[in-house]
């Protein structure tokens, strides 16, 4: 099918119109609309938004094919409401030369569910010694344009200087995973009550809030561009804020278990960021490793933080950090399980209970504002005429029981089993062609 007719959407919670994909674009609008030969679809009750885009996706290929593949996490991707997701660096091999991230790019391109844009690597193997081929991966044909090494933080601050002046030229950004590894030796869980109840090692939240508070500094003396990844606590937050009240070119990301679980559910403690969604759910159980993520679930009050500076802006997007993992890597003992939870296929659900129906600030966080840090022109336009046909069909009323055995990914390890969550992902289009209809990937 070469064009869809969407009849009687709401484009952002607006009053109904008909959408007419055609050629990759958004040919028309308006109420009324015929197109013989065009797929039509009843959208009735549904809100049209642009396509989702998601900042910080580990897509596990190549290295890792048995907990995710490029095609598998795209489909989770699209199923999810997306259509651009960025490929983070730590692959086997790492994606720290043009080969890999082309070979990345390229994959991505071959499954066609969403666009794959790979995240080069800051250092070389990940190891923070010494910096990647940041100018060859940025002339690639993948064009990367952001580099992290995420899932370790460039600790030695000479180099996160040197790195953050290389990329400066081409208007790059480097993306920081903010973890001071001396403060974190060991580290299994947030540090606080319930670690010393259950007795795992705590990962102090100042650990975050140092780096941060060091890469902006760093930042505003070079004046580049840096990001900071998964925020986590209230202190960060502030620190992002006096940051940006002074102009620093940073932008920040928060994912949707951060603005959600606190660190007591891995004590099998039904205690949320939402009070709504905490009815009739209850947590896997104690030291249940599908809760150890990196960084680790935090306090109730950090949550209220996040939530808030989500809505205000001081955290610009939401980011999933989707991290799927084979079972061996997750059905283990708490101390050897692998950190990481699937994010893709629920984070709009989450979005919704942070931040209601606000279509538009909906859009702004979880497109808009992405795919313009990541300079992905084509993506974050709300649907209109002219526009590349990069959207997504949602329905507000729906309610939906989280089933890991549903999942479009590879990987099981969602932290919502069993949880209700509200929307449901109706549609997906990629420059105009439908990669999800009726909630199912059709590829």
């Amino acid at each position: 099918m070469n064009s869809y007719l969407i009849k009687n959407v709401s484009v952002l919670g607006a009053a109904p119109t008909d959408l007419l994909l055609r050629d990759g674009v958004v040919a028309e609008a308006g109420p009324g609309l015929s197109a013989p030969g065009a797929g039509v679809i009843d959208a009735d009750g549904l809100v049209a938004l642009p396509g989702l885009v998601d900042l910080h996706t580990h897509l596990r290929e190549p290295g890792r094919e048995d907990a995710e593949t490029v095609e598998t996490g795209s489909r989770a991707a699209a199923t999810g409401g997306y259509t651009a997701v960025c490929a983070m660096a730590n692959t086997s091999p790492v994606a720290d030369t043009a080969g890999v991230v082309e070979q990345v790019w390229r994959l991505g391109r071959e499954a066609g569910l969403v666009d794959v844009q790979p995240i080069g690597a800051v250092t070389v193997g990940l190891a923070g010694e010494r910096l990647a081929e940041l100018g060859a991966m940025a002339d690639s044909a993948a064009r990367v344009r952001i580099f992290s090494d995420d899932g370790h933080c460039v600790a030695d601050p000479r180099l996160m200087r040197r790195a953050l002046e290389y990329v400066k030229a081409f208007d790059g950004i480097i993306a920081q995973h903010a973890e001071e590894p001396r403060l974190t030796e060991g580290a299994q869980m947030h540090e606080g009550e319930v670690s010393t109840r259950l007795g795992l090692t705590g990962w102090p939240a100042v650990a975050e809030e140092a780096i941060i508070a060091r890469d902006v500094l760093l930042a505003e003396h070079v004046g580049s561009r840096l990001h900071i990844c998964h925020v986590s606590t209230a202190g960060s937050v502030e620190v992002l804020r006096q940051a940006k009240a002074r102009g620093v070119r940073v932008t920040a990301e928060v994912t949707p278990h951060h603005l959600l679980l606190t660190d007591s559910v891995v004590s099998g403690r039904a205690e949320l960021g939402s009070p709504a969604l905490a009815n009739n759910w209850s947590p896997a159980g104690a030291y249940d490793p599908v809760y150890k993520v990196n960084p680790p679930l935090r306090t109730a009050v950090d949550i209220a933080a996040l939530r808030a500076a989500l809505v205000d802006g001081v955290i610009d997007i939401i980011a999933t950090d989707h991290a799927p993992h084979a079972v061996e890597d997750k059905e283990c003992e708490w101390a050897y399980a692998r950190p990481g939870m699937l994010g893709l296929e629920t984070a709009l659900s989450i979005a919704l209970d942070v931040l209601g129906p606000e279509w538009d600030l909906i859009a702004e966080r979880m497109s808009r504002t992405p795919a313009r840090i990541a300079g992905l022109t084509e993506h974050g336009h709300d649907p209109a005429p002219g526009t590349p046909a990069n959207l997504t069909l949602v329905d507000p009323a729906a309610r939906r029981v989280i089933d890991p055995a549903e999942s479009a990914s590879r990987s099981r390890n969602t932290p919502y089993a069993r949880m209700t969550l509200p929307g449901r992902i109706v549609a997906t289009f990629l420059r105009g062609e439908a990669t999800v209809l009726d909630g199912k990937a059709v590829k």
